[in-house]
């Protein structure tokens, strides 16, 4: 449904900023972890992404599973 409503400036500005950070963050090569850094001996890890944890488990193969 269309609105006369003008534009949330506020949300256009967080968005910019939004970009403008992802832009500084994507120059260079991407940072690099190696699985025992991250997992300290273990075979699970959280890692925490946008206030949601995720699960890094590393199978019985060898393989790893991120999950939710």
């Amino acid at each position: 449904m269309w609105t006369d409503m003008p534009p949330d400036e506020s949300r256009d500005e967080s968005h910019e900023s939004r970009a403008g950070a992802r832009q500084q963050e994507e120059t260079g090569p991407p940072p690099r972890y190696r699985v025992s850094e991250l997992m300290q001996g273990r075979r699970e890890a959280i890692i925490e992404h946008n206030g949601a944890n995720y699960i890094l488990r590393i199978t019985s193969n060898g393989r790893l599973i991120l999950t939710k």
